[in-house]
C-alpha cells in the first residue's frame, strides 16, 4: 500500500521528489538556493519545499553520502527529525549545515536525502539485572572489515 506524501514547492526551480531507481528508498533533496558558505561557517540551506506526512510517521533527514566529499558540510544534528506537526505552509524544510572549507552550494545540488518511517511504538522500560544475553564485545568492537 503507497502512503500518500503531501508536497508544497516554494520555488519553480527545483526538481520534484522522485525515487532514483535501483538506488534504493531514500528520496534526495535539493538546495532551493545559491549559497558561498566559508569554513567555519553554520547556516540552513532552504530545500524549497513544506511537506504534510502520513499520520503516525516522521521523517529523517541525513546528508547524503556525497555531501562532505562534495562540498565540504556537515550536518550538525544529523540525521534530522522532522515529525508530523511540522507541516504549515511555510514550514519549509531546511538543512543545517557546518562548512569545514570554503564551498558554494548551488540550485538543484543535491545535498541531502530522506526517509519516513512509522513512529517508534509506546515503550515499557522494564529494569533488571541481567540481559542474560552473550556480551557481543562492546561499541566499535567488530572491527574495520
Amino acid at each position: 500500500m503507497e502512503e500518500k506524501l503531501k508536497v508544497r514547492y516554494h520555488s519553480k526551480e527545483i526538481e520534484k521528489l522522485t525515487y532514483i531507481e535501483g538506488k534504493g528508498d531514500w528520496i534526495d533533496l535539493r538546495s532551493a538556493e545559491e549559497r558561498k558558505i566559508k569554513k567555519g561557517e553554520f547556516c540552513r540551506i532552504s530545500l524549497g519545499i513544506s511537506v504534510e506526512l502520513p499520520q503516525g510517521y516522521e521523517m529523517l533527514v541525513a546528508p547524503r553520502s556525497s555531501t562532505f566529499q562534495n562540498f565540504g558540510l556537515i550536518q550538525p544534528n544529523s540525521p534530522g527529525v522532522v515529525d508530523e506537526s511540522y507541516c504549515g505552509d511555510n514550514d519549509i524544510l531546511m538543512m543545517p549545515v557546518y562548512a569545514l572549507r570554503d564551498t558554494e552550494i548551488h540550485i538543484n545540488d543535491r545535498i541531502c536525502q530522506f526517509r519516513i518511517l512509522r513512529h517508534q511504538p509506546r515503550l515499557c522500560f522494564e529494569e533488571v539485572e541481567s540481559l542474560e544475553n552473550e556480551d557481543r564485545g562492546g561499541f566499535g568492537a567488530t572491527g574495520i572489515r
